[in-house]
């Protein structure tokens, strides 16, 4: 018998996974600036990047007539499950959007504790395993949910994940696409 003890996490992604809004990416190349939307950024970004376009993200730090995203439902019922102590909203938006996301969630009547949102301010899928990796894992949980819309990000936790040890993460660590 297993007498390991399981402490749990459970990570979403806000855009396009909790929450949909209109917000856009200011992207300018040459004097040429474009918009792209949160549902597109995770299929032209980091190309855009590594083409040398530059990223500006300040109207990410509101929220920008927000609604439902495919995910909330799956929040709310985690949050019921198991109380908001151990529920994160993990954004690549900056840190300055975390307030604008609480007062949301709280619209929708979710009851997060503003301490776990975190808008790290950077879009790759290293820095949301790193989190995950500085902020869980090294302060003991061991079975982590985590759901994004990126693949790129989902790649990412789950290859973090990899570097654990058989058993160490409960079921590996779970981590999840959405559409």
């Amino acid at each position: 018998m297993n007498n390991k003890l399981t402490y749990g996490a459970s990570v979403f992604d806000f855009d396009e996974t909790v929450g949909l809004s209109d917000n856009i990416v200011r992207a300018t190349k040459d004097g040429h600036t474009i918009s792209i939307t949160s549902y597109d950024w995770p299929k032209v970004g980091e190309k855009m990047i590594s083409d040398g376009w530059i990223m500006d993200f300040n109207d990410f730090n509101k929220i920008t007539n927000g609604s439902p995203g495919p995910l909330i439902n799956k929040l709310k019922n985690q949050i019921k499950k198991y109380g908001n102590e151990s529920i994160y909203i993990l954004t690549a938006r900056h840190s300055d959007s975390e307030k604008a996301i609480y007062e949301w969630l709280l619209s929708q009547d979710i009851e997060l504790k503003l301490e776990n949102i975190v808008g790290l301010g950077n879009s790759t899928g290293e820095a949301k395993a790193k989190w995950i990796q500085d902020n869980l894992i090294t302060n003991g949980v061991n079975d982590i949910y985590f759901v994004d819309d990126a693949f790129s990000n989902v790649k990412a936790v789950k290859d973090m994940f990899k570097e654990y040890p058989k058993g160490f993460l409960v079921q590996g660590g779970k981590s999840i696409i959405t559409i």
